[in-house]
């Protein structure tokens, strides 16, 4: 019996090409830890316009291990994503987060930088990450993908003690 004769084997194959003529655009690709900035593109990079970006998708909803305006993002997803529009590889992982950028005193903070938060439950790893878009110190704003009560990319206040008690760091990840 020929291959191309078995009707089994044929279907196979036609699933087969259906299956990968679906999913073809959606590469997976490894997970890179470290920032990459391309220096040719660097200067064109303009902190109001990632604020004025990232608010765009003001509202959209969480999604656990989300990166996605479409179905929604988690607070590492929605970073990544912002950046990323930038020609800006950034964890996606907010654990990733830790390891990365130069460490700022609050006093330093613009926007654009990254704010990163300890997790709830323990105060030793990295468990959320946003982006400032009004820098005032220890007072900055942020936007951010919230898995609180609001479930959506929302601008909160790195000073209300949900945050303030969190805090782990900020770091710029623009500046060479």
């Amino acid at each position: 019996m020929k291959f191309y004769k078995s009707p089994l084997l044929f279907a196979l194959m036609a699933s087969f090409f259906v299956f990968c003529n679906q999913h073809k655009s959606k590469s997976i690709s490894p997970v890179k830890e470290t920032v990459v900035v391309d220096s040719t593109k660097q200067q064109q990079v303009n902190r109001e316009e990632i604020i004025a970006f990232a608010k765009k998708y003001m509202g959209t909803k969480y999604c656990y291990a989300g990166g996605d305006p479409k179905t929604g993002f988690d607070c590492s997803g929605f970073v990544n994503f912002v950046y990323k529009n930038f020609n800006i590889n950034l964890p996606r992982s907010s654990s990733g987060f830790g390891k990365i950028g130069k460490k700022l005193k609050p006093e330093d903070f613009k926007i654009g930088d990254i704010l990163i938060f300890y997790g709830y439950r323990d105060n030793k790893s990295v468990g959320h990450v946003g982006i400032i878009c009004e820098a005032n110190g220890m007072k900055s704003k942020f936007i951010h993908s919230s898995s609180g009560k609001e479930m959506a990319v929302i601008i909160s206040e790195l000073g209300s003690d949900q945050y303030t008690k969190r805090f782990y760091k900020g770091i710029d990840v623009l500046s060479k």
